[in-house]
């Protein structure tokens, strides 16, 4: 041995001693409230770790980052989708208050919920609660929820069991699926005629927030890119605009800073805002053309509510004899509402629609969280990940301008690109409710014969 090598050996030694010495990680006591100052170092951890390695997925850097502050990963997780969310470290209650998943879904997560319950129909599976959980756990891109708070959501958003099928089938009701099919007849329809398509859809954007990397030919690609908040700015600009083959429709863009801090930014929209940017844009667009936009409560202003139970009854008469409806006799409140139920599917007209008539437009609505049917919803990444990419000051005043320059860049030749990938999901959808049909038709078949027998387990929450 070299006397060289005696200050390497103790060295290791040393470094040996110390790592006996350290102590473990102490882990957090279940049920235990994280406070802010943990919240901060959870936050902390995530940026730097983000930033040395963009590629990690969401499930690695939870994973890491519990098992270095002994933090649970759904503790983890949570505090990161609500920082991510509202760009800011909340302090948690004394009292420990549990967010629903109702509110944590957003549409567009509730509509990648949606997507894998049609994914197993496509594979002509079953799709039954413990399959749907396992799928929507292994998704990175969702956030974490109980088999619970998931059998709550998928009937929030209109799933059912069939009475078809013997092994708890999970279907849409029958107006979702009435209204999916509605709408994609209309489409085939004015497609056919060679109607003019615009896809309109809102998105917001945070002033803070910087892309690690750039994103713009790997979001052609299906590929993510991490975006960190670099300035701690929690302010945000809400977007709205129009778009078709030719691309979004000059000037159209309309974009404002958001003033209230609420979880979902269509909180920001009213219908006074809405339809003043609608009678700015009608005039520039094509002829005998069909806007394509989401049933938010503000595209769907009614011109005349019809009545409910809140309404007095006084006000239900009134209303049935504007439409011409004889009263011949005395009646309760649910006769009359019985009577306006009939009626009102004559009156039901939108604000919106009626305008849109004046400039021979028609106004088509997609279906509650069918993301994927509006074309639009494929640009926005790019002009997002434009506005991240080259958000150096964080002030709201160069970020409207990035989001001017990153419209400009999304060129006619993208724009065909995202609506024939629409279209090719519009066959998806198209297709997908005759599989069902032939998939329950069997399934009551075998039961019927007694081949199969109801799995209770599959079809009740815990």
């Amino acid at each position: 041995m070299t006397s060289c090598d005696c200050p390497k050996i103790m060295e290791q030694l040393r470094a040996v001693d110390s790592d006996r010495s350290r102590s473990p990680v102490k882990k957090n006591a279940r049920g235990k409230r994280v406070d802010s100052s943990q919240r901060l170092m959870i936050i902390n951890a995530y940026k730097a770790k983000l930033e040395a390695d963009p590629e990690k997925t969401i499930r690695t850097l939870r994973q890491e980052i519990s098992k270095e502050l002994g933090i649970g990963s759904t503790t983890i997780s949570k505090t990161i989708m609500v920082y991510n969310r509202s760009k800011t470290v909340i302090s948690p209650n004394r009292t420990r208050v549990k967010i629903s998943a109702r509110i944590i879904f957003d549409e567009f997560a509730r509509n990648l919920v949606r997507r894998h319950v049609h994914s197993f129909w496509y594979n002509r599976e079953i799709p039954i609660v413990d399959k749907i959980y396992q799928a929507v756990s292994d998704d990175d891109s969702l956030p974490p929820i109980s088999r619970t708070g998931l059998f709550r959501l998928l009937k929030d958003m209109g799933f059912r069991y069939s009475k078809r099928s013997g092994n708890g089938a999970l279907t849409e009701k029958s107006e979702i699926v009435l209204w999916r099919r509605r709408f994609l007849r209309d489409i085939r329809k004015y497609q056919k005629e060679g109607r003019h398509l615009y896809y309109l859809d809102e998105t917001c954007i945070n002033v803070g927030e910087c892309t690690i990397q750039s994103p713009w030919d790997a979001q052609l690609k299906g590929q993510t890119t991490a975006a960190v908040n670099a300035s701690g700015e929690d302010k945000r600009v809400i977007v709205l605009n129009i778009g078709s083959e030719d691309g979004f429709v000059p000037d159209a863009l309309l974009c404002f800073e958001s003033k209230k801090k609420t979880r979902d930014f269509h909180d920001e929209i009213n219908a006074e805002i809405f339809n003043s940017w609608m009678e700015s844009v009608l005039p520039r667009l094509k002829k005998n053309c069909v806007v394509i936009m989401d049933n938010e409560s503000y595209h769907s202003v009614k011109i005349d509510k019809a009545p409910t139970l809140k309404t007095e009854k006084a006000d239900i008469i009134n209303w049935l004899k504007d439409k011409n409806v004889t009263i011949d006799r005395p009646m309760v409140i649910p006769e009359l509402l019985l009577m306006v139920k009939k009626v009102k599917p004559l009156h039901d007209k939108y604000v919106i629609d009626e305008l849109a008539k004046q400039y021979d437009c028609i106004i088509l609505r997609i279906p509650p969280y069918h993301c994927e049917l509006n074309a639009i919803g494929l640009a926005w990444p790019l002009v997002k990940n434009y506005v991240s990419m080259n958000n150096t000051t964080f002030k709201t005043t160069d970020v409207k301008q990035l989001l001017i320059e990153g419209v400009e860049r999304v060129k006619p030749n993208m724009w065909k690109s995202f609506i024939s990938q629409t279209k090719a999901e519009e066959d998806k959808l198209w297709k997908l409710d005759y599989i069902v049909d032939d998939i329950l038709e069997a399934e009551t078949v075998t039961t019927t014969n007694g081949d199969t027998s109801s799995d209770d387990s599959s079809i009740t929450s815990d």
